[in-house]
């Protein structure tokens, strides 16, 4: 296969981005129901006592399902605030902080109406930091899969091991609180940005 199907991601694991080196087509799902619990609208970076888990709040819909295009976030509290100080507390220290912090937080300061085109900003600015090929294409209809693609829609999940993926085998790098907590694999991908700055690639490239 060389194409795999995905769901849209906020600030994705690292085993998500490994798929754009693997894969010469990606193509990401806008057409599913929103799925709670997922990297949809969460990620996970590492703070000084473990994995913190950052939640970009949701505009919920009364009894009906929601197609993922059309979900809304949700102001009603300050969310943004509140993940730029956890993220800047828990990386501020790392070595390319300073470098990336000015591209990454802005996404904390403007607000998007819809997560679906959140996460494609965000994922278009990750690839142009991180000189990825967004060979990404959106979905045209749920039901079809591609020809020849592989269905990672909800595979790639905070519910699911990451080692259930043959295909993504975690390479240690040094993580901020790593002499503390130890390595812990398939943080988001601010964690190798905020870490390991240029060397990202060749090691996404490894995995």
């Amino acid at each position: 296969m060389n194409s795999v199907l995905l769901s849209t991601a906020f600030f994705a694991p690292v085993q998500y981005y490994s798929k754009f080196l693997k894969y010469d087509e990606i193509y990401i799902e806008q057409f599913e129901h929103f799925n709670k619990q997922t990297y949809r609208n969460r990620c996970v970076i590492m703070g000084g006592n473990g994995p913190i888990q950052l939640v970009v709040p949701v505009v919920k819909g009364r009894g009906r399902k929601i197609l993922i295009k059309d979900l809304k976030i949700s102001y009603d509290i300050e969310w943004q605030r509140n993940h730029w100080r956890t993220i800047f507390s828990a990386y501020s220290s790392s070595p390319f902080f300073e470098y990336y912090k000015d591209d990454i937080q802005p996404f904390f300061e403007t607000k998007h109406e819809f997560l679906f085109d959140f996460n494609l900003k965000i994922h278009e600015n990750v690839c142009e930091l991180l000189e990825i090929q967004n060979n990404s294409f959106l979905t045209t209809d749920f039901e079809k899969v591609p020809d020849e693609t592989l269905n990672l829609r909800e595979t790639i999940s905070p519910k699911i091991s990451p080692e259930i993926d043959l295909e993504f085998q975690p390479q240690k790098y040094t993580q901020v609180f790593s002499e503390k907590l130890g390595f812990v694999p398939n943080l988001s991908i601010l964690d190798l940005i905020f870490n390991e700055g240029p060397n990202s690639y060749s090691i996404l490239e490894s995995k």
